[in-house]
């Protein structure tokens, strides 16, 4: 069950700058949206968010950012050359109520894309926030307005014509949600968070932790003071959840388990 299969990457699509989307023939266990993948090089391996599911096609995608020395590999492969990838691993999102508000930032957007697309495809209201810090980054705008969903974009420098992050975007939006679900930096989360508790509008976050093993066994990526296990409990967790996570919004662990303040 944990071994990788090893697949032929089936096509690549440039989704901007610094991501690529990596497409791979999967006849395994579909995953839900939010869940994450183990992809391996043959010389390391790490945790990445499925952002397509595509069930008729056979077909998943991963998301790449080139930011490090394994992703650089990664780049660098084309059509035909093979990963290793195991998975799907952790709890994804829960898709409830009927007015969804999906908010992504960054490649935090992967996921986003997936839930997306499932939750129109099941009929649900849905609008997303897609925010990045120029417009060249902003991700699978095309794939987004496809499904239908009413999209609000928003970059640091303003070239998508509005000028501000994900929680300003946010603010704007006077309206009433039965949900809302959230990718991207932790500290964009934070913001998010205690904007949607003062609306009283329930949330689901995907958070991102040093992995290793992905199954539970390791523990670096359990939080204080719950000990859940970001690969096991999570990825996702529900506002009611986060409550109870002292370090959300405040520190994560290096590979070495040091506390590092996130910036």
């Amino acid at each position: 069950m944990h071994v990788p299969k090893i697949l032929k990457i089936k096509r690549i699509i440039k989704e901007s700058p610094d991501v690529k989307t990596f497409i791979f023939p999967w006849d395994g266990r579909s995953p839900v949206p939010g869940q994450f993948m183990m992809i391996w090089d043959f010389k390391d391996e790490k945790p990445m968010s499925v952002s397509l599911i595509d069930k008729t096609n056979n077909e998943i995608g991963i998301s790449i950012r080139k930011v490090g020395p394994f992703t650089s590999r990664v780049h660098k492969l084309g059509k035909g050359d093979q990963l290793g990838v195991r998975g799907p691993y952790g709890r994804g999102f829960s898709i409830e109520g009927y007015r969804i508000l999906a908010i992504g930032g960054g490649v935090g957007m992967a996921p986003i894309v997936a839930l997306v697309e499932e939750a129109r495809a099941r009929d649900f209201e849905v609008d997303v926030i897609v925010a990045a810090r120029t417009y060249d980054e902003l991700l699978f705008l095309d794939r987004l307005k496809k499904t239908g969903a009413r999209i609000f974009t928003c970059t640091d420098d303003g070239s998508c014509g509005f000028k501000g992050l994900a929680i300003d975007r946010l603010k704007t939006l006077n309206e009433s949600y039965d949900m809302a679900m959230v990718c991207g930096p932790e500290a964009m989360m934070k913001g998010i968070f205690l904007e949607l508790e003062k609306r009283g509008i329930p949330g689901q976050f995907s958070l991102e932790r040093y992995m290793k093993c992905a199954m539970g066994l390791c523990g670096h990526c359990c939080l204080d003071d719950t000990g859940w296990r970001v690969c096991v409990e999570g990825p996702v967790f529900w506002s009611h959840e986060l409550k109870m996570v002292k370090e959300f919004g405040e520190y994560k662990r290096d590979a070495t388990g040091a506390i590092r303040p996130l910036g």
